[in-house]
């Protein structure tokens, strides 16, 4: 696995490699002496875990750090983890030895490190911090739809964001780009914190207010309506916009069917996915939200929507809750001359 690391990232001129590590304690001594940019951990190390290298670098030096982790239960729950403690991104180890396989890996290892080089150092770490809840009643159209698109630094921003919502919020859909076998863990971790109930997205799944479904880590969500009802269609398709599952591919089949009942959110990621389903949203009579810089992990994603020009406002993460409730609330409101 480290020879197949050196190898991805040794395979392009702007990364260079300036040291590796046999085991969690040698790693760590590097880290700290070395200083590098970026670091990668492997969850599941001899000696020191790649969680405890994380927390002990959090402590002491706070850097950017993505993890490294099997397609297990136990990998995907260390994984989990590592992302709340403050690490950026994660992938999964590829497998098999397929040459396809191996091309997707490697471009989601420069995917990952080339983010968490892009994020912002201030927010390395601090990951605790929670977000005031939304306190009173909702009184959003009960056929309002809340879509948001996230990447890396997503999962720690979501920990703060889902929690602040209340149990009757609309109906919400997320696509997080994260490994195909991390995404049901993750959002049965969330639904443990979350007054609304959190799940990972099924084929036929209604949207409903009060619940959140988050999109496979395989498929991309696709929103249709049938008989009357919104509900969720998974799709294997190649990847959109660099991404399977992709933000503009959820954004765009609700610009189809519900564009005019939606608030949707571009929020902390590398590159631009969301920014062409963001104007289609808009086009669609959506409400359109980015995070702002301040607050995001990585302020890429955010930035391309609002660069659009499509996006109504950006906004810091304590206040996007009460953002995203104001605007459901208003496309309840009639529109006047």
């Amino acid at each position: 696995m480290r020879g197949m690391l050196k190898s991805a990232l040794d395979s392009v001129k702007d990364i260079e490699i300036v040291g590796t590590a046999m085991n969690g304690t040698e790693g760590l001594k590097k880290i700290l002496q070395l200083k590098p940019d970026v670091a990668t951990l492997d969850v599941e190390m001899p000696g020191m875990t790649g969680l405890e290298v994380l927390e002990t670098v959090m402590k002491e030096a706070p850097m950017p750090i993505v993890m490294v982790s099997t397609k297990t239960q136990k990998g995907a729950q260390f994984t989990l983890d590592a992302l709340r403690k403050g690490a950026v991104d994660c992938i999964a180890k590829p497998l098999g030895e397929k040459s396809a396989t191996l091309q997707s890996f490697r471009e989601e290892v420069l995917n990952a490190v080339r983010a968490a080089y892009e994020s912002n150092r201030k927010n390395i770490g601090e990951n605790d911090d929670r977000i005031a809840p939304i306190a009173g009643l909702v009184n959003a159209p009960k056929d309002a739809v809340v879509a948001i698109g996230i990447s890396a630094g997503g999962p720690a921003t979501l920990h703060k964001l889902i929690p602040a919502l209340p149990a009757n919020f609309p109906a919400t859909v997320i696509t997080q780009h994260m490994p195909a076998d991390f995404t049901a863990p993750f959002a049965k971790r969330l639904n443990e914190e979350a007054a609304m109930t959190v799940k990972e997205a099924e084929e036929g799944d209604a949207l409903r207010p009060g619940q959140v479904l988050i999109s496979p880590g395989s498929h991309h969500l696709k929103i249709e309506k049938h008989l009357g009802k919104l509900v969720c269609r998974l799709d294997n398709g190649p990847k959109v916009s660099g991404f399977r599952p992709s933000v503009d591919v959820l954004f765009t089949s609700i610009s189809k069917v519900a564009g005019d009942r939606t608030v949707a959110i571009v929020m902390t990621g590398m590159g631009d996915d969301g920014s062409r389903g963001i104007r289609l949203l808009k086009e669609a009579g959506a409400s359109t939200l980015a995070q702002d810089q301040d607050s995001s992990i990585v302020f890429g994603m955010p930035k391309a929507a609002a660069r659009t020009g499509f996006v109504d406002r950006v906004v810091g993460l304590a206040d996007i809750p009460q953002a995203l409730l104001d605007a459901a609330v208003q496309l309840g409101t009639p529109a006047t001359a």
